[in-house]
């Protein structure tokens, strides 16, 4: 093992769920406003593959707009849940920096970004999807959970230089969730069609379900990671 977590903040502290057997494989899964890694630890943990391992790290603290201003984890910093809202961009692109920076901690250790999977929940997810459109670095794929495309008046522009153009994404979204509306996220799935090819898209919806995940979604969520990060 070569490369030291310390050179990485967010690794650092991140909640790893080893395989137990050799790593062959990673997925990197990012929470939601106010949450830290170790919950989606656990739901990882209960959908893991031996060969894979799971990176859940913690946001960092900051002063959200949204909350008036009271500090907590998020990515990034949000003045609202709407496409119209205003947005962080300066935030939004440091974010994604710090997440390539463990795709590329990863990479030195041996797992090449073609064996990273990303993904995330809520803010988590939107973070996700913006990372892997801005990267060049070519994934496995992002589950993007519950979430939106951040700066997306700026997309497909921004992902000119994108080495994911042709990159599988699985978008799942609760029918009741009453934070992030489910018609933001079929408007989200509409604009990643123009990003990336259409039929690389899934998106699911999942009746009665609110701003969550559920055991239908995780079922689904591990058949797609299992699909993309397959035993080599």
């Amino acid at each position: 093992m070569c490369g030291n977590n310390m050179s990485v903040p967010l690794l650092a502290e991140a909640v790893t769920v080893s395989g137990t057997e050799k790593e062959t494989a990673a997925v990197i899964f990012l929470h939601g406003l106010g949450d830290s890694g170790h919950g989606w630890a656990d739901s990882m943990t209960a959908i893991r593959l031996p060969y894979v391992k799971y990176i859940c790290p913690h946001a960092p603290r900051i002063p959200v707009t949204l909350n008036m201003k009271m500090t907590m984890p998020s990515w990034f910093d949000l003045m609202g849940l709407s496409p119209e809202s205003p947005e962080d961009e300066a935030g939004i692109k440091r974010a994604a920096e710090n997440i390539r920076a463990i795709i590329d901690h990863e990479a030195k250790n041996g797992i090449p970004p073609s064996r990273v999977l990303l993904g995330g929940f809520s803010q988590g997810g939107a973070l996700s999807l913006y990372t892997a459109l801005t990267s060049q670095q070519q994934l496995a794929g992002v589950v993007a959970l519950s979430c939106w495309l951040p700066l997306h008046k700026t997309f497909p522009q921004a992902a000119s230089n994108s080495g994911n153009r042709d990159m599988p994404i699985l978008q799942c979204h609760g029918e009741m969730d009453p934070m992030i509306p489910v018609q933001f996220g079929a408007m989200t799935a509409e604009k990643l069609k123009t990003i990336v090819s259409p039929q690389k898209l899934t998106f699911n919806t999942y009746p009665g379900l609110m701003h969550s995940s559920c055991p239908q979604e995780m079922a689904a969520v591990k058949e797609f990671i299992e699909k993309q990060l397959p035993r080599i």
